[in-house]
């Protein structure tokens, strides 16, 4: 009897072979979590399911370059993620619009809320932010990226991806403040 991690790799072998029944069930194994990555940066579902399926449809087509270092799912979400984010770029939307040389950031580490407040309401509140301060905070805090990932990833510099994120927090700290009471 195969383990799960076997079974897995039979899928991905057979979908290096293009096998579209093995390409479905990969599909149908990792559609719903992707989905969700991708709702969390475009907002809209249907644009999410769109960019998922664009998502797919690059990692079917790139397989042969999946080597394993790291489990499939995260190789394909990160395909997800920056699916989303070309989305985003595509759209135009201005990621920067503060004046660099005239900015600081204070490092704010204290990222604590009431133990009242569920995982659930903070992502509800990231969700209504601005663009600009929903991805960055959504990179960071969600995805675990770091400043100088998210930086590469935007095409905006560390400072804006700070005070992007500095704002952002302080938004949802707002936002759970008048829904909590906090």
């Amino acid at each position: 009897m195969k383990s799960t991690k076997q079974l897995h790799q039979s899928v991905i072998d057979a979908c290096k072979n293009n096998d579209a029944k093995a390409q479905m069930q990969l599909y149908d194994l990792y559609c719903d979590a992707m989905y969700t990555v991708a709702l969390r940066y475009v907002k809209d579902s249907f644009t999410a399911e769109d960019v998922m399926q664009e998502a797919f449809i690059k990692a079917f087509k790139n397989i042969d370059s999946y080597k394993e270092e790291v489990a499939f799912g995260a190789w394909l979400k990160r395909i997800v993620i920056n699916q989303s984010i070309d989305y985003l770029k595509k759209r135009k939307l201005e990621l920067v619009s503060i004046n660099e040389e005239i900015t600081t950031v204070a490092d704010d580490d204290n990222w604590n809320v009431a133990s009242t407040i569920s995982y659930q309401d903070i992502v509800n509140c990231i969700q209504q932010l601005k663009e600009k301060y929903r991805v960055v905070l959504t990179l960071f805090l969600l995805e675990g990226y770091d400043h100088g990932e998210i930086s590469q990833i935007l095409g905006i510099s560390e400072v804006s991806s700070r005070t992007h994120l500095l704002r952002g927090k302080r938004q949802v700290q707002e936002q759970l403040k008048a829904v909590h009471h906090v």
